[in-house]
């Protein structure tokens, strides 16, 4: 059972954690969309969809915490184009599609991409 526990650990430290999420989110924004694991493409969609939401803001506030996780032309990228499509969207930015296993250690994949 899952008592209480927030997050995968993904078999990796915080920092390594953290970087395969800052690195998935700037992938998904530059491209649209990505193939991945189901698990992380679970976690990328909680991850993903909180920097939408400060970037739907545009402030300098929303602005310094996007910048604090994605480099500066992605972070440009989804202030100032993808933000706005999302304005009036409440929440759920992102779609995951089911793919299968993978063929060679059977990994559950997943397609996540912007709606």
């Amino acid at each position: 059972m899952r008592k209480r526990i927030k997050t995968r650990k993904f078999g990796r430290t915080k920092d390594q954690r953290e970087a395969m999420l800052n690195s998935l989110a700037n992938s998904i924004f530059i491209h649209g969309k990505i193939q991945t694991t189901q698990a992380k493409a679970k976690e990328l969609k909680g991850f993903a969809e909180k920097l939408i939401t400060k970037a739907k803001k545009d402030d300098l506030t929303a602005r310094r915490h996007v910048l604090k996780f994605l480099p500066q032309d992605t972070a440009k990228k989804l202030l100032d184009e993808i933000a706005p499509k999302y304005k009036e969207r409440k929440g759920g930015y992102l779609r995951i599609i089911n793919l299968g296993q993978r063929k060679s250690d059977a990994a559950l994949m997943a397609q996540i991409e912007l709606v």
